[in-house]
């Protein structure tokens, strides 16, 4: 499919991307970027852009595409059910919080303490179900075909879309001059919404974990497939197969993906909080983790910009 095609037939392009940020832009943080020296964080080449999405309500990107879906949507009085890994969980139940919209938010057994604390946090109704998403996902649907309630996907549906592509947007204009932006993958909803509004003007690189790589896989297939998860990043990269809706456009518009090991993360996650006092969780280090471990290597005066997209973690302690 040509990349005019895939224009044409997909809803989520620049346009609709500037309409649906004009429509939340209130409700979401416009999170800041800072500009890193490369040998500050062990690597040489050219500084490094960190947008910090990680500072966004609720704590990752995710908040964009609930606003979005909540502001565009219709919501009947059975309120909104979403399933997650533990983020879209956190933002869902923010924005209904915030909206004054009833929430119930089902979440798989490895979703981390932190992000199950947040959920609860901003008042919605919790449900642990199974031990991956997917397992989650199947409760959440039934339990919207016995309620009515309005599913929020996490991923596979264009408000999200959409919602996750104000972020391009947002950093175009904080950022003009970037060569590439790296881009963590789960379910694929960031990066295909940051691709849409890119549309090839940016190189888009994505990252996955090794143990969890669904786009990886989609684009060696043709298709999305589904794939094995497991690693440290999976309660928020570990999506079993990517959305349908975000294909075509990562077939067009992604360069490609880098792969990390979990050690990498690990790595990465100190390098953030000993160089800058960053606290990530896994996910929201592994675009920087595919600099460290040399998965992806950019040129000596390639301007990179890394997303620091989530910071739902228990890895610093302040109830001792």
């Amino acid at each position: 499919m040509s990349v005019a095609n895939v224009t044409r037939l997909q809803p989520i392009n620049r346009d609709s991307i500037a309409a649906t940020h004009n429509r939340i832009r209130e409700h979401v943080r416009r999170t800041p970027v800072i500009e890193v020296a490369a040998a500050d964080l062990g690597l040489a080449g050219a500084p490094l852009t960190l947008k910090l999405e990680l500072l966004q309500h609720a704590g990752s990107f995710k908040a964009r595409g609930a606003f979005a879906n909540l502001m565009t949507r219709k919501v009947g009085k059975a309120g909104v059910a979403a399933a997650s890994g533990g983020n879209h969980g956190a933002a869902v139940a923010y924005a209904a919080g915030r909206l004054g919209v009833p929430a119930t938010i089902f979440v798989p057994a490895i979703a981390s303490p932190a992000k199950i604390q947040r959920i609860r946090d901003f008042g919605a109704t919790l449900v642990v179900e199974g031990e991956r998403y997917a397992d989650a996902l199947a409760r959440c649907e039934a339990f919207m075909a016995e309620t009515g309630a309005m599913g929020v996907h996490a991923y596979d549906q264009p408000e999200t879309l959409l919602g996750q592509g104000t972020l391009g947007l947002e950093l175009e204009t904080q950022a003009r001059d970037l060569d590439t932006l790296m881009v963590a993958v789960g379910g694929g909803g960031l990066i295909g919404g940051l691709a849409a509004w890119s549309e090839g003007r940016t190189r888009i690189v994505g990252v996955e974990p090794e143990a969890s790589r669904a786009l990886h896989a989609a684009l060696a297939a043709g298709k999305p497939v589904d794939v094995e998860v497991g690693g440290i990043a999976a309660d928020s990269l570990g999506a079993r197969r990517v959305g349908d809706r975000m294909f075509p456009i990562a077939r067009a518009y992604v360069d490609r993906v880098a792969l990390v090991t979990d050690d990498a993360i690990r790595k990465a996650q100190a390098v953030l909080w000993q160089s800058l006092r960053i606290v990530a969780e896994p996910g929201g280090a592994a675009c920087l983790a595919a600099l460290l471990g040399g998965s992806y290597k950019p040129g000596m005066s390639e301007r990179v910009g890394v997303l620091v997209c989530g910071g739902n973690t228990t890895a610093v302690d302040f109830t001792r």
